[in-house]
């Protein structure tokens, strides 16, 4: 049993499962288009809400270097997922790199870890949009029904007409074709850093140094708490972080470790890329260092103009503009915010159907959904699918209260690439690597460390969501993907035929 669970499939079965006519995706990305889907889904409402909170109620003016610290932790995972998703450049992403090197099951698991964060992020992500397009049409006198307004505030029936809208939007450019959507995501995302920049160069304006006194405030010690809302490292150990304070930094940054999730979507394209081997380390580093000098810069300017003590929580970036005199700039965030959005579900959305797709080609799933459409080349069937639950879920539900599980999905799909690059550096120490992680296995090994750490810091109730569905997970496994597996079918057809052969003299 345990052989069948742990078994792997080799690199060059997964590569030759790409050219298989039925299956294949279209290879038309560039260096430059992935490194535009990192920053399309990386740089979100985080930059212009995250900074200004993290800085008032746990680091100060410090919060620049809690962005540094955070951005090095995903640096570290960002190193790791460059070498696979050079050396394994086959969609799936998390899931197809433990495939290769952990074994069957890990690669289920993670899989069906990264279907939920994707959808949920997709469906998160909408519901925010809808907010912010809703509040730059009441600036204008344009006013939706209150039961078309989502269900984050209604009192009998709500809808959220305009995320829904959103997804099926989304859903119907992504099944067109990848290339459609790296260009629509390229101007969205022109616009959004434009919109960024202005409001660094123009907030660099009204900064005035004393609001930088103290830049490391004196540390307050947080008092410890023991219910499901309290992080799990607290309900084991009793143990409180500290705001403000050197440590306070470290505090800050695994909050604003949160804004950089998103480049880990970018190895899910590596199969639609021209030259994976050289442009996915470009697209997933460079994206990661352009969103972390920008949250860098951000979170100066909003400290400079207006003291960190003073800064509001709901829209911190805005109200500091207008506590200088200039709220119009309230305006352009709000614009900002709302375009780049758009960018942040494409991508999640674009990001979960290719882990379908891959489990789907591997007979994990039904491999109804890994062929793939005869015109646009694109993974259409799953694609529609999740696009459409994605836009009801949107419709219907409040998520605020389950986005934590986007979180820990991601940093535990961080510790399985991370083991898997060790791992595989043992086992297939013959595989040409384009691109190698440094220093193996110490940056594995500070990654997954940095991963768990700040899974720790997730409420308990998270972890415990996060349970009740991988416990699922594992009971859809053994009643489909095992049976249904490929590798598994090939495994008993290789057996088989040796069985068959003719012993000496039977010929």
């Amino acid at each position: 049993m345990s052989s069948t669970l742990f078994r792997t499939k080799k690199v060059e079965q997964s590569i030759l499962d790409t050219e298989e006519p039925e299956h294949a995706l279209k290879k038309s990305l560039s260096a430059l288009d992935l490194t535009v889907f990192g920053v399309g889904v990386i740089i979100g409402t985080g930059i212009f809400v995250l900074t200004g909170k993290v800085a008032k109620q746990n680091a100060g003016p410090a919060v620049s270097l809690a962005f540094i610290a955070a951005g090095i932790a995903c640096g570290l995972a960002a190193l790791c997922y460059a070498e696979f998703a050079s050396t394994v450049p086959v969609a799936g992403s998390a899931y197809t790199f433990a495939y290769a090197s952990l074994g069957e099951l890990p690669a289920w698991i993670i899989g069906w870890d990264l279907v939920l964060e994707f959808a949920l992020g997709t469906a998160v992500v909408a519901v925010g949009w809808s907010g912010y397009v809703r509040s730059l049409m009441d600036n204008v006198g344009w006013h939706l029904p209150a039961e078309l307004g989502g269900r984050e505030h209604a009192t009998g029936f709500g809808f959220d007409i305009l995320a829904f809208l959103l997804v099926l939007v989304l859903t119907a450019i992504l099944v067109v074709g990848v290339k459609l959507s790296a260009r629509v995501t390229t101007v969205v995302v022109a616009i959004k850093v434009t919109v960024v920049m202005i409001v660094i160069i123009a907030g660099a304006f009204f900064i005035n140094g004393d609001n930088y006194k103290p830049f490391v405030p004196e540390a307050q010690q947080v008092e410890a708490g023991s219910g499901l809302k309290s992080p799990l490292l607290q309900v084991m150990f009793g143990w409180a972080p500290t705001n403000f304070g050197v440590l306070g930094i470290f505090t800050a940054a695994s909050v604003v470790f949160f804004a950089f999730i998103g480049f880990d979507v970018v190895a899910t394209a590596a199969e639609e890329t021209k030259n994976p081997q050289r442009d996915m380390p470009r697209g997933i580093l460079g994206s990661l260092l352009i969103c972390t000098t920008l949250y860098v810069l951000v979170s100066i300017v909003v400290t400079g103009m207006q003291h960190y003590s003073q800064l509001s929580i709901d829209a911190p970036l805005a109200d500091a503009f207008k506590a200088t005199g200039h709220p119009w700039f309230a305006g352009t965030i709000g614009f900002g915010a709302a375009v780049g959005l758009t960018t942040v579900c494409m991508i999640l959305l674009l990001g979960q159907t290719r882990v379908f797709f891959a489990m789907s080609r591997d007979g994990l799933l039904p491999r109804f959904f890994s062929q793939v459409h005869p015109k646009f080349r694109t993974p259409h069937r799953p694609t529609i699918l999740l696009g459409v639950i994605i836009a009801i879920v949107a419709g219907f539900t409040s998520l605020s209260a389950l986005a934590e599980l986007v979180n820990i999905g991601t940093l535990f799909a961080f510790v399985v690439v991370a083991i898997g690059v060790v791992i595989l550096r043992r086992t297939r120490p013959d595989l040409h690597r384009a691109f190698r992680t440094p220093m193996v296995p110490w940056v594995p090994i500070l990654s997954v460390a940095a991963s768990l750490w700040l899974m720790l810091n997730l409420p308990t109730e998270t972890w415990l969501r996060f349970g009740i569905w991988m416990v699922i997970g594992v009971a859809v496994y053994f009643l489909y993907g095992q049976t249904h597996s490929r590798l598994g079918r090939h495994e008993e057809t290789t057996v088989g035929e040796v069985l068959k052969r003719p012993g000496p003299g039977e010929e």
